[in-house]
């Protein structure tokens, strides 16, 4: 099985963007577009990681960590905007403007939480 992404952006041209990247790597991703969205595919869906835009306001990628959380606790990268300050519970910060690195932390989190299949696919 393909590891699951739920990428969440308040920026709908940065999010497809993003999709189609993590769909190049093999990845199958599900993206969402604002707050709401985010909370009900936070509960609906098991996600192996999750990704949080910079577009999102701090207050709101706080909300959203917590009920990562306490829906099963994925890892997170979160994609920042200059000068803000580092969040809890998540496992990186990425510049939203460097996809390498961010498909380098993807790769890194999923072989993490499933050291046997370096990309979190299966089969």
């Amino acid at each position: 099985m393909r590891a699951r992404i739920l990428s969440i952006s308040y920026d709908r041209a940065l999010l497809s963007v993003r999709q189609h990247l993590l769909e190049l790597e093999g990845y199958e991703v599900v993206s969402v577009f604002g707050f709401d969205k985010a909370v009900e595919q936070i509960r609906a869906g098991r996600f192996d990681l999750v990704i949080l835009g910079h577009s999102i306001p701090l207050t709101e990628k706080d909300d959203l960590l917590k009920i990562i959380v306490e829906n099963g606790s994925a890892p997170v990268i979160a994609l920042f905007r200059s000068g803000e300050p580092p969040l809890a519970n998540v496992q990186a910060s990425i510049d939203p403007f460097q996809p390498a690195k961010l498909l380098a932390a993807v790769a890194q989190l999923l072989k993490a939480t499933n050291p046997s299949d370096p990309k979190g696919q299966s089969g």
